[in-house]
């Protein structure tokens, strides 16, 4: 590895260690003043290391930043204002890329191409305004030269210091599953080093974006692994927009439609835009909003969606009890976990946000808040929560800048019937309940052959009552309970067996 890389890696080390232990002498009495200053240089010093270090860690960084259970305060706070602001590249450096990609005349195919000021900078790509030669405005994105070596190899390191670190740390480690948690972002980050895969994941974005009247996804108009052409989004960053220029009806509507796609992305579609920060989306008076930039996706299953689903019920009904034990069924309770004191922190803190507003309360403030309450309780929280809590901040803050007297709960009850919907549409297509089938027979029956020749019976469709009598004279007759069982596992065999032949005979 490169030494200078190295020393800035121990740099960020020694600071994230310093700060928290400055952060346990504050909390003793007597001492809650000290240490102030040194939080601080600690925590800028953690950022510009990060910044220095590239994308990889600054998206670790970002993750961090909602993770005070990991890091402390201060720190956590200081990464907030983590940005990939790297220097502009010459053209003529990227020039190459564009003729790997697209051919020696690559330039034929642009009527207009501003080499001199891109539209967007960053330490993976540059982003150019360019005119198609059929007059459409397009954004032309060129990965930097070399970045997917050094981003693979970054991810080589940290993977080893992760496991390193926890064999050296295992109680911390079993609370904190560092290396789940960085092959999560990992996976997450793998289209931002393809550009064919960006792109598919925008064609997708757009399916889903169809559902909304006023959100969009710019449109993949021809992709490389180092070259991505797109439709231009319309407008200016959420950041930077007058909330003036737009009616209050149709400010409001954008904000609760963005929210809205966001909960189909975590709970319909399994899959959602991992950063979606006010840089991301795109507005302008009269138009939908845009969400662009679609390298950092996340991936969630159905098992952990439903999870969620459950706690932000519970939220949404001011639940914290309820919400504990979806919290604790989406991780890992450890040897030395305090459930019951988790339950009472969630009971204490739900109250204070079923209601609140955008304007009022800071929902990814409030997710780091159980993350810490979690983690102290020797709770593991779900790797997929860091980078969950990642999307849902970043939308919320980006959503705050439009509409902040939203409510999230508020959005997420108006959107729980189609969310509900498609659980149920799934739950009952003849995969799920092929698989529930299996899942019954494979708890109830006691022996591998009488498993392996009930499903021999299914897949040719010959399950007839005579299996059900064959099984019944196989058990003994002392065990009237496996009996039963096994009749209610049968009768559900049998009831799956008809519905399959109906749906067998429908398809012909």
């Amino acid at each position: 590895m490169n030494p200078a890389r190295t020393r800035l890696l121990a740099r960020i080390a020694y600071h994230i260690v310093h700060a928290s232990v400055r952060k346990g002498l504050s909390d003793m009495p007597g001492d809650r003043a000290s240490g102030t200053s040194g939080e601080v240089t600690d925590a800028v010093a953690v950022r510009q290391a990060f910044e220095a270090l590239g994308p990889l860690y600054m998206k670790v960084g970002q993750i961090l930043s909602t993770r005070p259970d990991i890091v402390a305060a201060p720190v956590a706070k200081e990464l907030e204002h983590l940005h990939d602001r790297a220097a502009v590249l010459p053209f003529h450096l990227l020039e190459p890329v564009l003729e790997e990609s697209l051919g020696r005349n690559w330039h034929r195919r642009f009527h207009r191409f501003d080499t001199a000021h891109p539209i967007g900078t960053a330490s993976l790509a540059q982003v150019y305004a360019a005119t198609l030669t059929d007059g459409r405005p397009v954004a032309v994105k060129v990965q930097r030269p070399g970045i997917r070596f050094l981003v693979e190899q970054d991810m080589k390191t940290l993977r080893r210091l992760a496991r390193f670190f926890a064999k050296r740390a295992p109680a911390f480690n079993a609370t904190i599953d560092v290396d789940a948690m960085l092959g999560v972002v990992f996976d997450a980050m793998r289209p931002e080093l393809d550009f064919t895969l960006e792109a598919r994941n925008m064609e997708r974005a757009r399916l889903a974006a169809r559902h909304f009247s006023l959100v969009t996804v710019p449109r993949p108009l021809d992709a490389t692994p180092k070259v991505l052409i797109q439709s231009l989004a319309a407008g200016t960053s959420i950041r930077d927009a007058n909330p003036e220029s737009f009616s209050q009806v149709e400010r409001k509507e954008i904000g609760r439609q963005l929210l809205a796609f966001m909960f189909h992305g975590y709970f319909i579609d399994m899959t959602f835009h991992a950063d979606p920060h006010p840089g991301n989306i795109f507005v302008a008076a009269g138009r939908p909003a845009t969400v662009i930039d679609w390298g950092m996706i996340g991936h969630i299953d159905r098992r952990q969606s439903m999870s969620l689903m459950l706690g932000l019920l519970s939220l949404s009904q001011n639940d914290g009890h309820a919400l504990a034990k979806a919290w604790v069924e989406m991780g890992k309770v450890t040897p030395w976990a305090d459930v019951s004191s988790f339950t009472q922190d969630m009971a204490a803190l739900v109250p204070r946000i079923t209601s609140a507003s955008l304007e009022e309360l800071n929902f990814g403030a409030t997710l780091t808040s159980v993350l810490t309450s979690s983690t102290r309780r020797g709770i593991q929280t779900s790797s997929m929560i860091s980078i969950l809590g990642k999307s849902f901040a970043n939308a919320e803050g980006s959503v705050r800048y439009l509409a902040p007297e939203l409510s999230v709960t508020d959005v997420f009850r108006e959107e729980i019937r189609a969310i509900v919907t498609a659980y149920l549409r799934e739950a009952s297509s003849e995969q799920q309940v092929a698989r529930t089938l299996m899942e019954g027979l494979i708890s109830s029956l006691s022996t591998p052959g009488e498993i392996r020749g009930i499903i021999r019976d299914i897949s040719n469709q010959d399950l007839t009552i005579q299996v059900a009598q064959a099984a019944k004279q196989r058990l003994s007759p002392r065990d009237d309970r496996a009996d039963a069982r096994l009749r209610r596992v049968l009768q559900a065999v049998g009831l799956a067996a008809l519905v399959w032949r109906a749906s067998q005979h429908r398809r012909r």
